[in-house]
C-alpha cells in the first residue's frame, strides 16, 4: 500500500505528529494534489487546542495550501493533472443550502473547511472537492502563494467589498501577518493608505510596502490622527486585539466602516454616539471562495505584492507553529515539501 508523510494531532492540546497514512484516493468530484508548501496560519490552533465545534481526531491540519494536482475523481471537469492549485480555508460548499442557492458561497450552512472538516496541507498528498481549487499564476512561488490562500483573500476580499473607491483614505491597523498584506494591497487599489500600528518599529517597513502615512497608536490618538486626514471610508482592523479596534472607530469618515478580519474573543466596545452621527458602522468579512482567493493571487501577481515568509521543513511543524504563535514571525510561516 501506497503511505504518504503527514503531521498530524491526535487529540485536543496535543503536538504535531509525524504519522506515515495511506495515499488517498480522490473521489467522485475530488482532486488529490502532491503538497509543495502549506502556510502555518493562526487558525490551526482550533485544531491544536480542540476549539473548534464538531472537530474530530485525528486530523491534518492546514488551509494555505499550494500543489500540483496528480490525480482526479470521476466528474472532474475543470482541473488536469500537472496543473499547480491551491486551496484556502474555504474548501468546498455544499450547492443546496439557501446561501448557496444564492451563490452566495462563502457562507455555506455545510460549508467544508480546509484542515478541520477534512485533512488538509500538513502533508505529501491531500484532497480536495474541485469547487475549492484556485488557479496559482506562474508568476508565484508556491511558498509564497501559499498565504495568500487565507491571509491574501482575506485582507484583499474585505478591501475590495468596503465600500471604499480610489483614492480615499484607507487605514490597514496592524503591521503583520494579514496587515504587511493589507497595506500592500490598499496602496494597489488606489487607495490613500494609513498604517496603523502601536509600536513606531513598523513605521519604515510600513512605509516601504506603499502606505503613504504611518500612525504610533502608542504615542498617538489613532482616531485623531485619522481625523486630521479627513477621516478613513475604511478601516481594516487585522490585529486580533478588540480594545485596539475599538481606538480608531472615532476616526471613521461619514459613512466609514471598521472592517474586522482579526479574530478576538472579546467583545469590541462601541459607544452608539460614536456610529450614529455620521452613519459608521463595524461589520466582519469571511474570507473568501476559492474563485476569491484565484482573483487574490492574479491581483498579487499583477501588482507586485509580495508575501514576506520563513519556510520550515514539514517535520518541523511544531517548531514552525511555536514560531507562528510567539508572535516573533515576519511573517508568515510556511511549511516547504519540495
Amino acid at each position: 500500500m501506497a503511505t504518504m508523510r503527514a503531521m498530524q494531532v491526535s487529540r485536543a492540546k496535543g503536538d504535531f505528529e509525524l504519522v506515515e497514512l495511506p495515499l488517498p484516493t480522490p473521489g467522485e468530484g475530488q482532486v488529490r494534489l502532491k503538497v509543495q508548501a502549506c502556510g502555518v496560519c493562526h487558525s490551526d490552533v482550533f485544531v491544536k487546542e480542540g476549539l473548534f465545534p464538531g472537530l474530530k481526531y485525528p486530523r491534518v491540519p492546514g488551509h494555505e495550501v499550494v500543489g500540483i494536482i496528480d490525480a482526479i475523481g470521476a466528474g472532474v471537469t475543470r482541473w488536469k493533472v500537472g496543473q499547480r492549485v491551491g486551496v484556502g480555508w474555504h474548501g468546498g460548499h455544499c450547492f443546496v443550502c439557501d446561501p448557496c442557492r444564492r451563490g452566495d458561497f462563502i457562507k455555506c450552512a455545510a460549508e467544508k473547511i480546509t484542515g478541520l472538516g477534512f485533512d488538509g496541507g500538513y502533508a505529501d498528498f491531500m484532497v480536495v472537492g474541485q469547487e475549492g481549487l484556485a488557479a496559482v499564476p506562474d508568476g508565484l512561488e508556491s511558498a509564497e502563494a501559499a498565504p495568500l490562500l487565507c491571509a491574501g483573500v482575506t485582507t484583499f476580499n474585505a478591501l475590495r467589498n468596503s465600500g471604499a473607491r480610489a483614492g480615499d483614505t484607507v487605514a490597514v491597523q496592524g503591521v503583520g501577518g494579514l496587515g504587511h498584506l493589507g497595506v500592500q494591497f490598499a496602496r494597489a487599489m488606489g487607495f490613500r493608505t494609513v498604517a496603523i500600528s502601536n509600536s513606531e518599529a513598523k513605521r519604515e517597513l510600513a512605509m516601504k510596502l506603499g502606505a503613504h502615512h504611518y500612525i504610533d497608536g502608542s504615542k498617538q490618538s489613532s482616531a485623531n490622527e485619522l481625523k486630521k486626514l479627513g477621516g478613513a471610508k475604511t478601516v481594516l482592523a487585522t490585529a486580533p486585539d478588540a480594545k485596539t479596534m475599538a481606538t480608531v472607530i472615532g476616526g471613521l469618515a461619514a459613512d466609514g466602516r471598521l472592517v474586522v478580519v482579526g479574530v478576538s474573543a472579546e467583545s469590541i466596545p462601541v459607544a452608539p454616539l460614536q456610529i450614529i452621527g455620521n452613519a459608521a458602522g463595524v461589520v466582519g468579512w469571511p474570507s473568501g471562495t476559492a474563485f476569491d482567493s484565484e482573483d487574490t493571487l492574479k491581483f498579487a501577481a499583477l501588482a507586485g505584492v509580495k508575501t514576506m515568509t520563513e519556510k520550515y521543513p514539514l517535520v518541523k511543524a511544531n517548531e514552525a507553529f511555536a514560531h507562528m504563535m510567539s508572535n516573533k514571525a515576519r511573517f508568515r510561516v510556511v511549511l516547504t515539501l519540495e
